[in-house]
Formats: C-alpha cells, structure tokens, sequence
C-alpha cells in the first residue's frame, strides 16, 4: 500500500512563545476527505525548523508571504531573483526592513502607501511588506529562510527536496469564501464574542459538510470540532484552514500544484487563489 504522504497546514508567528505558539494541524488526503490527525504547538523557531528537517514526506500549505512586490524590491534596487532577494532581505534587522519599507510609503499617496503582489486584492491578503497589523513582512523575514534552509521544494519559486513541498497558504481566503467578512477570532479577550465564537462553528460545520469550492470534506473527531471552534485566538482553525489548502495542492500534485503557470518567480502565489 503506498505511503499517503503528511498534509501541515501552519499559523505562523515570527515571535512564537508558549502562550502563542507556531500551530501545526497534520493530516492526510483520503480520496475527497481531509484527515486531521493532530494538532502541535511549536513555542520556538528551532523547533519550528526541526519539524521542517524532520517530517518526511509532507506538503504543507504555511500562513506567510513567501515573496515581496517586484515594484517594491525594484524600486529599493534589490535583487530581483527571488533567492537573491530573500538572502539579502534575511541580512537585514527588523529595524533595518521597517526603516525601508516605511521610507517608501512615505513617499506615496494616501490611500496607495504600500506595494502589493499581483494577487492580494484576488486573495483579500495584507501586503506582504506590511509591519504592523498583521506583521506579515517580519513573518516572511523569520520563516522563508528556514524554509530555505531545511532545503524544502517552493513550487514556481525554489527547487529543493521533491518530498518537502512547501506552498504560501492564506486562512483568510477559505474563511471568507464561507462566512464573508464575519470576524472569527480575536487575540484580545474583550474581542472574544459569542458572535465570534458562532463564526467559528459555521466555518468547521462548513469545512465538514464540504461546502467549499475547493472539493474537499474535512474528517474531524469530536474533540477536535470542539477544540476548533473553543480556540476563540483561531491559531488552530487557521492552521487547519492552511491544511485544507495544502490538500487541495496535495490533489493537483506536482510539478505546480494547482498554482498558476505565469505566477511571478519573484513573487510566487497563495495556494488555490
């Protein structure tokens, strides 16, 4: 019987801690359904990288921009290969890359401060360089070069090991298309509703029934539809959102993986936008 291999779907944080760790949910793809078998709280980069090195055979969909805007990396004259770009963006500080990035939107009209890549107005994802709410720039800063370093495959963007195939992932494009623009989590315990936690439960009811355009019915236990939808931060949900895209790309297999054939080589692409 031939080995299925591992489905991760990743909610990432570039400063991960006990009490907000990097949340793996690991599953597998049986015919139309999503397997979840467990979910893993990683409280350290290390050992965030350790998983990577040490997880045979898996495809994973990751909660993090694997790539800036080309007019972006253009304008602040960057290298504009993509592993160029990202050692020399993983040379920079943190202080360093806010320095840049704010100079730039500086310089531009309100209302058109930062750079986007080709599809986050398709996707509804924030700008890959912005630093604050979310810090989506300071994430890619901490996890592409340990991707990089593992010596994983990035589809359309970075040739590594076959067997390791890593895709950027975004929650928020699976949550939208079955609750709108409800909100469903909240890091701030004032924010964590009854409205919230509803938009939880319809979103895992969906993901069960199938009720996505995505072809595929998520298979969960009781206890884990419970723990999905008691996580009021949504670190779980995300990641199994993330799981579910990462199943999809799992089905269209390689050489891309469901992504588009003209995606930008300097920017890449979300899975299944």
């Amino acid at each position: 019987m031939t080995q299925l291999p591992i489905l991760l779907g990743c909610d990432f944080s570039s400063t991960p801690t006990r009490r907000k760790p990097i949340v793996l949910a690991l599953g597998t793809l049986q015919r139309d359904r999503v397997v979840l078998s467990r979910l893993e709280a990683l409280p350290t980069l290390a050992e965030f990288a350790h998983r990577l090195s040490g997880t045979p055979d898996w495809i994973g969909g990751f909660d993090f921009p694997f790539g800036l805007p080309r007019e972006l990396v253009e304008h602040l004259g960057w290298p504009n290969a993509w592993r160029e770009c990202i050692a020399h963006y993983a040379r920079l500080t943190r202080a360093e890359i806010r320095g840049a990035f704010s100079a730039f939107c500086d310089a531009r009209p309100a209302g058109a401060k930062f750079a986007h890549r080709k599809f986050d107005r398709l996707a509804g994802s924030s700008p890959s360089m912005k630093w604050v709410n979310p810090p989506v720039a300071y994430m890619l800063h901490a996890a592409v070069p340990l991707l990089i370093e593992a010596g994983v495959h990035l589809p359309g963007l970075h040739e590594g090991d076959p067997r390791r195939v890593a895709l950027e992932a975004y929650p928020g494009l699976l949550a939208r298309e079955l609750i709108g623009r409800r909100s469903y989590k909240s890091d701030e315990k004032a924010k964590q509703t009854p409205e919230r936690l509803i938009a939880r439960k319809d979103i895992v009811t969906a993901l069960e029934q199938g009720r996505t355009r995505l072809g595929l019915r998520l298979k969960l236990t009781h206890a884990q539809h419970d723990a999905l939808i008691a996580d009021a931060s949504g670190d779980r949900l995300d990641a199994v959102l993330c799981l579910v895209q990462a199943a999809w790309a799992a089905r269209h297999g390689p050489p891309r993986y469901g992504l588009p054939h003209d995606l930008d080589p300097l920017e890449g692409w979300i899975v299944s936008a």
